[in-house]
């Protein structure tokens, strides 16, 4: 049988692409492998959103240039925002190890690649048959040939064409599926609806499956902040149809998965691309992100929902509503404020004011009490003098959310804040930038999770880590505890015993 491997680098929505490419993989009759040197098709799911995830998928592709050598006919295929949704054609001359190209969430090249090897393969298996009986039968029109039967089972080459199903493959041929086109482009961006969903078998190597899963729902990006890439490499916003993701979903649990994070670099956009009429509650109106929650919560055999990423300017109160009222959307919140200076904010195009953000926050907590807000913070940012970043400390220590990613401000090729601003806070005092907020982040985590001391949580556990199991918390705080119980995929009432600003430990309440 053969094998292929997937390496993916990057956000929840990378992990969600490799799952579809592993699940048309899986149709085509392959299985996961653990190691590349084993595997026939080698699949790399890249991320540029920073510079050095760019170098870790540059330094892993170079890695596999012994393994080509080897196997020339090893497939190897590049996927991901380092591909992009437009064409480039000097991909190929910078990655000559690259057999395919594969835009982000579309893998319909290396399906096409691969069901066009396996044609060529059968055409040279049907050419040497009809060799052989050229061989046999120089004048294979005359009477004896006839006679003999021997040429009722070949056509003519010129009627073989491309029939795929006549070889039992998995017909993967898009040119007749209806595309998303990007505006002023010609480059289609692939239809989600898809007949294949997701596959969770590569991630079930170990014989485990996987507990938690993420489901696309909305591809790309339509609101272009200056700093960020993503826009121009997986294209505009294109919501997947909520009947769709429903079924994924269903799928998901049927396989073992308990817990799903809907996904979407603006996830409360869900629905504005989609036609009218598909809201049973509200006829004639599009869908949202709460109609899609609600729609979900009625997956039988899943425990839990969650969503990411929001955007503060679009938050609802529908969607808050469905927060609050159904019982498996967890109680977490995650909306980026990325600064906490007005000019900067308007200098990255995020559309809110810092005010705008402080009132969000505190309508999130009257209408979901107890719910943990997670946020993100770039540093350094052009032109982010120290004044500025002293707003930013001040509104995070003011806040007190549960959990900040922070990020270097890096300028990425094709962006805006990378053509038109200088990047000219020196590199020195954007590390001491990011350490400050790092340690005032640590303390009030710290602070936060204290409070939690000899509560008993809600776990759904993972797997485990080392001697002790690994799960978290409704709002998704991680918790390790020790017990000779198998909780693998269970629910487990978990005691606090000591918290630390990452991470809590605990015991199993039993009764």
């Amino acid at each position: 049988m053969k094998r292929y491997h997937i390496w993916t680098i990057g956000c929840q929505m990378n992990e969600a692409d490799s799952g579809r490419v592993a699940a048309e993989l899986d149709a085509l009759g392959y299985a996961p492998t653990a190691r590349p040197e084993d595997a026939d098709v080698i699949v790399l799911n890249t991320c540029v959103v920073r510079q050095s995830a760019e170098d870790k998928a540059l330094g892993r592709l170079w890695s596999l240039k012994p393994l080509k050598e080897s196997d020339p006919g090893r497939v190897i295929a590049l996927m991901g925002c380092l591909i992009g949704v437009k064409p480039n054609p000097a991909l190929r001359t910078r990655f000559p190890l690259v057999d395919v190209f594969m835009p982000p969430s579309d893998p319909a090249p290396l399906v096409g690649y691969l069901a066009g090897q396996a044609i060529e393969r059968e055409s040279r298996a049907f050419e040497d048959e009809l060799t052989t009986a050229r061989h046999l039968f120089q004048d294979y029109g005359s009477p004896e040939a006839a006679a003999l039967g021997l040429m009722e089972d070949f056509v003519p080459i010129s009627d073989f064409g491309f029939r795929i199903s006549d070889f039992g493959l998995h017909q993967s041929d898009t040119s007749t599926r209806p595309q998303y086109l990007i505006p002023n482009t010609q480059y289609p961006v692939p239809n989600p609806q898809s007949p294949i969903l997701q596959s969770i078998r590569h991630l079930s190597l170990s014989g485990e499956t996987p507990v938690t899963a993420n489901v696309p729902v909305v591809y790309g990006c339509s609101h272009a902040c200056t700093y960020c890439i993503i826009p121009s490499r997986r294209g505009v916003e294109r919501s997947r149809p909520l009947d769709e993701i429903v079924r994924e979903v269903q799928g998901l649990v049927d396989q073992g998965v308990r817990e799903v994070t809907l996904l979407g670099q603006i996830v409360d956009r869900y629905g504005k691309d989609l036609s009218t009429g598909s809201r049973q509650a509200f006829p004639g109106q599009r869908p949202d992100l709460a109609d899609l929650l609600r729609a979900v919560h009625e997956v039988e055999g899943l425990w839990r929902i969650r969503f990411l990423t929001s955007h503060p300017s679009y938050m609802t109160d529908r969607i808050l509503q469905a927060v609050s009222d159904l019982p498996k959307v967890c109680e977490q919140i995650e909306a980026p404020v990325q600064a906490g200076d007005d000019a900067v904010l308007a200098a990255m195009k995020r559309g809110y004011t810092s005010d705008d953000y402080r009132r969000l926050v505190g309508h999130i907590r009257q209408t979901i009490p107890g719910t943990a807000i997670h946020t993100d913070i770039i540093v350094g940012f052009p032109g982010e003098t120290a004044e500025q970043f002293q707003r930013t400390y001040d509104l995070l220590a003011e806040l007190r959310v549960d959990k900040a990613h922070l990020a270097m401000y890096s300028p990425r090729p094709g962006t805006v804040s990378a053509r038109r601003m200088a990047d000219d806070v020196p590199l020195e005092e954007k590390k001491r930038r990011w350490h400050a907020l790092d340690a005032l982040q640590s303390e009030v985590v710290g602070e936060i999770n204290r409070r939690l001391l000899g509560d008993a949580l809600e776990v759904l556990v993972e797997g485990k880590h080392k001697d002790r199991w690994r799960g978290r918390t409704r709002t998704n705080k991680l918790v390790f505890f020790a017990d000779a119980e198998n909780w693998r995929g269970r629910l487990a009432q978990v005691r606090i015993t000591w918290a630390g600003p990452w991470s809590m430990i605990g015991e199993v309440v039993r009764g």
